[in-house]
C-alpha cells in the first residue's frame, strides 16, 4: 500500500486532521495512524491533502479547446488541468454549427472512462449551447443559436456516447421547458444560462426539472427590484446549484459573497469556464471562430465582451477563501463534493473517504498545487 505518513488531510465528515492515508488499486484504502505504507513523498508541514478538484464547466487550456475535436487537444487540456489540482472535468462545447458540435462530441466519447497517466479524467460533456437566448449570447456566435429540440439533443447525445451530463439552456425560449423535462427524465442536468429569463421563467424551469445555473450572474438577466430576473431566481430556488467563476473579473468579491450568503453552501459550485489561453501568456487567441484578446488575465472579444476565463481552479479556491472570507473546507467542497453530488458521481469521487477513488490534490499554505494524484498515481508534481 502506497501513501503518505502523518499529513494534514481533509477527510469527509472529520475536517482537516493529521493522519496517515493509504492507496491501493486506485482507491483510498486506509486512513488512520501507524499505517504500514510505502511513502510516495515526504511532505512539508504546510501541505494539505484535499479531494481532487472537479471542473464541470471548462472549454480549454494550454492553447487547446474542446471544439478543436482532436485527440491531441483533449489530451493537452487533461494534462494541463492536473497542474492546478483538477482530477476530473466536463469537456465543455459551445454554440457552433451542428457539424462542429457533433465532431467535438464524438471526440470526447473516446476519452470518457479511460485512465490515462498524468491526465485529469474526462467525466463527460457540458453542452453549453446552442439552445440559448440571442439576447444573452455572451461570447457565443449568434448565427448558430438554435431552438431547443428533443430530437436535436438526442442526435448530440448519441454522438457523445450518452456522455452529455449538463445542457445549458434558456428556459424562456420556445421548446425549452419540454426539453428541460426530457433532460430531467433521462438523468441529464438542465442548466439555466445564456438567458433573458425572468423570475417566473426560472420558476417554470425548476418545476420542469432544472437544477443548475450556468456561470451565475454572467450572460443572464440581472437582479432588478421589480423583476428579480435570472440571478434573483437563482438565489431564491434552493433546488438550483449555482456555478461561479471566481476570478474577481467575471465577479467581484461582494458579488461572490452575496451569492454564497443566499445559497445553501452545498449548492455552490466553483468553475473556471476557462478557454484555450489558460496557462498561456497574454496575446491573441480564438473562441468559437472569434478572435479573443487576453491581457492582464482578462479574455475578451474585440467588442470587449468577456470570453471565458484563464482562471485556474486552485486560484478560484484561493480567491474565495482569502478575498471573500469563506472557510477553507467549505470552499474545497464547492470545487469537489458539490459538483460530484450534482453529477451523481459522489459515490466514487468528490471527497476523501475509504473506498472512493484516490483522487487527491496537495496544496501548500498559499494554495499552490504541490502534487496531484489520480487514482493513486502521481499525475503532477511541482518542480522545486
Amino acid at each position: 500500500m502506497r501513501g503518505f505518513k502523518n499529513v494534514k488531510v481533509y477527510v469527509e465528515g472529520m475536517g482537516v486532521i493529521k493522519t496517515d492515508i493509504g492507496f491501493e488499486n486506485g482507491n483510498i484504502a486506509a486512513i488512520g495512524n501507524d499505517l504500514e505504507l510505502e511513502e510516495i513523498a515526504k511532505l512539508g508541514e504546510d501541505a494539505c491533502l484535499v479531494p481532487g478538484f472537479i471542473d464541470e464547466h471548462i472549454h480549454g487550456a494550454a492553447k487547446c479547446d474542446t471544439m478543436d475535436a482532436t485527440k491531441e487537444a483533449l489530451e493537452t487540456i487533461a494534462k494541463a488541468l492536473v497542474k492546478e489540482g483538477t482530477t476530473g472535468f466536463l469537456a465543455t462545447t459551445m454554440t457552433q454549427s451542428p457539424e462542429n458540435i457533433t465532431n467535438a462530441l464524438k471526440n470526447v466519447k473516446e476519452f470518457v472512462g479511460v485512465l490515462r497517466p498524468n491526465e485529469a479524467e474526462v467525466l463527460g460533456v457540458h453542452l453549453e449551447g446552442p439552445f440559448i437566448s440571442p439576447d444573452y449570447i455572451g461570447a457565443q456566435p449568434l448565427e448558430y443559436v438554435a431552438q431547443p429540440s428533443i430530437e436535436t439533443f438526442k442526435t448530440y447525445q448519441e454522438a457523445s456516447g450518452n456522455n452529455i451530463k449538463i445542457v445549458t439552456i434558456a428556459p424562456e425560449v420556445e421548446g425549452a421547458l419540454t426539453l428541460i423535462e426530457y433532460l430531467d427524465k433521462t438523468g441529464v442536468v438542465a442548466s439555466v444560462g445564456h438567458t433573458a429569463a425572468k423570475y417566473e421563467d426560472v420558476h417554470q424551469a425548476v418545476l420542469n426539472g432544472a437544477t443548475n445555473v450556468t456561470h451565475t450572474y454572467n450572460a443572464q438577466r440581472p437582479i432588478h427590484h421589480r423583476e428579480i430576473g435570472t440571478v434573483g431566481a437563482a438565489f431564491i430556488f434552493d433546488e438550483l446549484y449555482c456555478e461561479l467563476i471566481c476570478d474577481l473579473i467575471h465577479l467581484s468579491a461582494p458579488a461572490i459573497k452575496l451569492a454564497i450568503k443566499n445559497k445553501p453552501l452545498d449548492k455552490v459550485t466553483l468553475i473556471t469556464d476557462a478557454m484555450r489561453a489558460k496557462q498561456m501568456p497574454d496575446g491573441e487567441y480564438e473562441l468559437g471562430g472569434q478572435p479573443v484578446i487576453v491581457k492582464n488575465g482578462e479574455a475578451r472579444l474585440i467588442n470587449g465582451t468577456l470570453a471565458g476565463s484563464v482562471l485556474k481552479m486552485n486560484d478560484a479556491v484561493k480567491n474565495v477563501v482569502t478575498k471573500v472570507g469563506i472557510e477553507f473546507t467549505k470552499v474545497i467542497d464547492m470545487a469537489t463534493i458539490n459538483p460530484a453530488r450534482h453529477l451523481k458521481l459522489d459515490d466514487k469521487i468528490g471527497s476523501i473517504k475509504i473506498g472512493k477513488k484516490a483522487n487527491i490534490t496537495i496544496l501548500d499554505h498559499e494554495y499552490n498545487v504541490l502534487m496531484t494524484i489520480r487514482e493513486g498515481v502521481v499525475a503532477y508534481q511541482k518542480e522545486h
